[in-house]
C-alpha cells in the first residue's frame, strides 16, 4: 500500500485547500513535513487516520469526545460549518500484480444542532490526457456505492485498524510498547493480522461456517432465527465491549495523569520536610523518652559515684595501704611469737651439755633477732587485723562498679547520640504555615487519584462483565451449531464436507501454529538487528526472545541474564519500541506506509544519527516524517536529503491561527521564507 496524495479541507488548522504530495521515489522513501509545535504535524496524521477508519479512527485530539463533537470541532474555525470540511486521500494497492487506485473523501458540514458525514469511495479512475492548455488533470470518477456503503469492512482487508497504530505513530509515545505486557500485545496483534496468521484462522472459522450452511433446512428455521438472535447480541456485546475499551482508555490517560501530579506534590512535600512534619509527634515523643531513660542512666551513675567507685582513683595509695597492712600483720605474728622462741630457746639449752651450747646459743639469737626486726615498725598505721580482707572486698566490689560504670556510660554515650539525632530531626522540622499548602494539595490530589482509581477499577469490572457476557453469548451460539449440526446431519453429502472440513480445520489448526513459530523466530532475528543497529551501546542487549504463547518479550545481556526494561533509558526504550515496529516491517515485507510523528523525541544526537542513516532510509518503501526544526534540522537533513523524495514546510499564521503548506523544508530551496 502506498499513499499517493492527501487534500484537506478546511480541517483542522488548515485554512482553504492543502495538498500535498506523498508519492514516493526510486531509491527516496521518504516524505518530510517540517513543522513547530501547534503547526498542525499531528492534526495532519489525524486525518489520514480520520479518512480511513471514521469514528473508530484513533484520533490524538479526541479523547474521550464524542464523534459527532471531534468532527464539529475539526472545522477550521474561520470556515462556514455549512459548507464543513473534507479530507481527500489518494493512494494504491497491488493484489496479485495489479495495481488498483482508490480515492477516499470523507467529508462533513453542519447546520444548526445537525452533523452530516459522507463517505464516497473511487476506485481504479481514469485520467484523462492533460490539454496543451496545461488544465489539470481530472478523473473519471468510478464511484463506488458498494465500497462507500461498506467501506469499514474493506478498509480492514486493505489496512487493519490495529496494524494502522503500527503503522502511524508518534515517536515520544511509542516508548510504552517497551513495556512487556504493551509489547506482547502489540506483537500478538501484529503477527495475527500484519504476518497473515488471522488469514488462516479466518479460513478456519469460514469452514466452520461452511459446516454449518449444510445444517440448514425449511423444518430448522427456528432454530436459525434463536442464532441470528445470539448472534446479533453477540456483536452487540463486541461493539459495547470496544467503547468500553476505548473509554476505559481515557481513564487509564487520567489516572496516569493525576498519578504524576500526586508523584510531583509528594516530591516537593518531600523536599519541604513533609516527611517530618507528619512524624513530628512521634519524634517528639521519642525524644521525650530518650530524655527519660538519659536521666535514668545519669542517675544510676551518680549513685555509683557516691559509693566506694571514686577509690579508683587512689589505686597507688589503696597498694601503699595493702603493703602496710601485710607489714603490721607481719609484725604483730612476729611479737606473739618472739617470747614463745625465748621459752623454747631455753629450754633447748638446758637439754645440751655445756660445751654444744655457745654455738646454738648464737644461731637461736640470730633468728631471734631477725624476727624482732620484723616485729618493729617505722610507720604503725595501727590497722585494724582483717585490714586485708576488707582491701579484698574493696578490689571486688571496685571491679564490679566498674564494669557497670562503663556499661552505664558506654548506655549513656549512645543514648546521647540518639538524642542529639531526635534533636537535629526536630530542628528540621518545618513549620505548619511553610507546609501547610503542599499538604492540602497532596490531600487534594490524594482524593483525585482515589476517584480516578476508582473509576478506572469500575471500568475494568465493566470490561469483565462484557467479556464474560461475551464468552456465555459465544458459549449458547456454539452449542446451538454443535445441537444443529447432531439433530439435523443425515445427507451423505453433508456428513462428507462436514469430515473433511473438520479435518481441514485441524491441518489448519497445526499449519496456524507452525507459522506462528516460523514468524516469531524471523521476528526476533529482525528486531534484534535492528535494534542493534539503531542502538549506540552495541554489547547492551545480546539476545532477545519472544514467547509463542504468551508473545511476552525477554532481553538478555551477554551472560544471559535478563535485562528489565525498566532499566534501559527513555531513548533506549523508544528504539526498542522503533525496532519492534521496524522488525515487524520487515517481516512483513516494507509493504505498508509508515507515518511518524515526532520521530526523534528523546535521542541523544548519536542515536538520531543512526535513526536518520539507518531506519528512516529503510524502514519501508514509504515513510512520512513528521517533524520539528530541532528534530531534523539542517545537520541532519544533510544525511537524510538523499533519501528523501518530497519536502514540505507547515507555516503557521499566528495572527488567524491558520496553517499552509509550502513546498521545501528549512535550510531548503524553496523554503527560505518559512523558519
Amino acid at each position: 500500500m502506498l499513499l499517493r496524495k492527501i487534500t484537506l479541507e478546511e480541517f483542522g488548522a488548515y485554512r482553504g485547500k492543502q495538498s500535498l504530495d506523498l508519492t514516493p521515489k526510486k531509491n527516496k522513501p521518504i516524505i518530510l513535513i517540517g513543522g513547530l509545535n501547534g503547526c498542525g504535524k499531528t492534526t495532519l496524521l489525524d486525518a489520514i487516520q480520520l479518512v480511513l477508519y471514521g469514528a473508530r479512527a484513533r484520533c490524538s485530539g479526541r479523547g474521550n469526545k464524542a464523534y459527532e463533537t471531534y468532527l464539529r470541532e475539526s472545522i477550521n474555525r474561520q470556515a462556514d460549518p455549512a459548507q464543513g470540511s473534507a479530507i481527500t486521500l489518494e493512494f494504491t494497492v497491488t493484489v496479485d500484480g495489479q495495481e488498483h487506485h482508490y480515492r477516499v473523501v470523507r467529508s462533513w458540514h453542519s447546520s444548526g444542532k445537525t452533523l452530516k458525514e459522507f463517505l464516497n469511495v473511487y476506485v481504479d479512475e481514469q485520467y484523462g490526457e492533460k490539454a496543451k492548455s496545461g488544465r489539470k488533470v481530472t478523473p473519471v470518477g468510478k464511484f463506488s456505492r458498494l465500497l462507500s456503503e461498506g467501506w469499514a469492512d474493506h478498509v480492514e482487508d486493505l489496512l487493519p485498524l490495529e496494524i494502522a497504530s503500527l503503522s502511524f505513530f508518534d515517536g515520544e509515545k511509542i516508548e510504552s510498547l517497551a513495556d512487556p505486557e504493551r509489547a506482547a500485545s502489540v506483537i500478538q496483534s501484529a503477527i495475527h493480522s500484519l504476518l497473515g496468521v488471522s488469514t488462516v484462522q479466518q479460513l478456519r472459522t469460514d469452514l466452520a461456517a461452511l459446516q454449518r450452511r449444510q445444517k440448514l433446512s425449511d423444518e430448522e428455521q427456528h432454530l436459525m432465527d434463536n442464532i441470528r438472535a445470539q448472534e446479533s447480541e453477540r456483536d452487540q456485546v463486541q461493539q459495547q465491549l470496544a467503547d468500553a475499551r476505548q473509554e476505559q482508555a481515557g481513564r487509564r490517560t487520567e489516572l496516569d495523569k493525576a498519578k504524576r501530579q500526586l508523584e510531583t506534590l509528594e516530591r516537593a512535600f518531600e523536599k519541604a520536610g513533609g516527611g517530618l512534619y507528619e512524624r513530628r509527634l512521634e519524634l517528639e515523643g521519642e525524644h521525650k523518652r530518650v530524655s527519660e531513660h538519659l536521666a535514668e542512666l545519669r542517675n544510676s551513675l551518680t549513685q555509683l559515684a557516691a559509693g566506694p567507685l571514686p577509690l579508683l582513683m587512689l589505686s597507688d595509695q589503696l597498694k601503699a595501704v595493702r603493703k602496710q597492712a601485710e607489714r603490721e600483720e607481719a609484725a604483730a605474728g612476729a611479737s606473739q611469737i618472739l617470747d614463745v622462741l625465748n621459752e623454747r630457746d631455753a629450754w633447748i639449752l638446758e637439754q645440751l651439755p655445756e660445751g654444744a651450747r655457745n654455738d646454738l646459743l648464737k644461731t637461736l639469737e640470730s633468728d631471734r633477732a631477725k624476727r624482732a626486726k620484723t616485729a618493729d615498725l617505722t610507720v604503725d598505721l595501727k590497722l585494724p587485723y582483717d585490714a586485708l580482707a576488707q582491701l579484698q572486698v574493696l578490689d571486688e566490689i571496685l571491679v564490679r562498679d566498674k564494669e557497670r560504670a562503663s556499661e552505664l556510660v558506654s548506655q549513656a554515650t549512645e543514648v546521647t547520640n540518639h538524642r542529639d539525632q531526635l534533636e537535629r530531626q526536630l530542628a528540621g522540622v518545618p513549620s505548619q504555615s511553610k507546609i501547610e499548602a503542599l499538604q492540602d494539595a497532596r490531600t487534594e490530589q490524594l482524593d483525585v487519584v482515589a476517584a480516578a482509581t476508582s473509576s478506572h477499577e469500575r471500568g475494568e469490572v465493566q470490561i469483565t462483565e462484557l467479556k464474560r457476557r461475551r464468552e456465555h453469548v459465544t458459549g449458547l451460539l456454539e452449542r446451538a451449531h454443535n445441537e444443529f449440526v447432531r439433530t439435523k446431519v443425515k445427507a451423505a453429502e453433508v456428513d462428507r464436507i462436514i469430515k473433511y472440513s473438520e479435518r481441514a480445520r485441524q491441518t489448519l489448526d497445526r499449519f496456524s501454529d507452525a507459522l506462528l513459530k516460523r514468524h516469531i523466530s524471523r521476528l526476533e532475528v529482525a528486531m534484534l538487528q535492528s535494534f542493534k543497529d539503531l542502538m549506540r551501546k552495541q554489547g547492551l542487549v545480546h539476545d532477545l526472545r519472544i514467547d509463542t504463547d504468551k508473545f511476552t518479550l525477554t532481553l538478555s545481556d551477554a551472560d544471559g541474564e535478563s535485562i528489565d526494561p525498566g532499566r534501559l533509558s527513555a531513548g533506549e526504550r523508544q528504539l526498542l519500541a522503533v525496532s519492534l515496529l521496524w522488525g515487524l516491517m520487515k517481516v512483513a515485507g516494507n509493504r505498508l506506509p509508515n507515518v511518524i510523528d515526532t520521530p526523534l523525541g528523546r535521542l541523544d544526537s548519536r542515536h538520531r544519527e543512526h535513526l536518520v542513516d539507518r531506519y528512516f532510509p529503510n524502514a519501508s518503501d514509504q515513510v512520512l516524517l513528521l517533524s520539528t526544526d530541532e528534530e531534523i534540522d539542517e545537520y541532519l537533513l544533510g544525511r537524510l536529503k538523499k533519501s528523501v523524495a518530497h519536502s514540505y514546510t507547515l507555516v503557521h499564521d499566528d495572527t488567524e491561527f491558520t496553517t499552509s503548506v509550502v513546498e521545501g523544508y528549512w535550510w531548503g530551496s524553496g523554503a527560505q521564507h518559512v523558519a
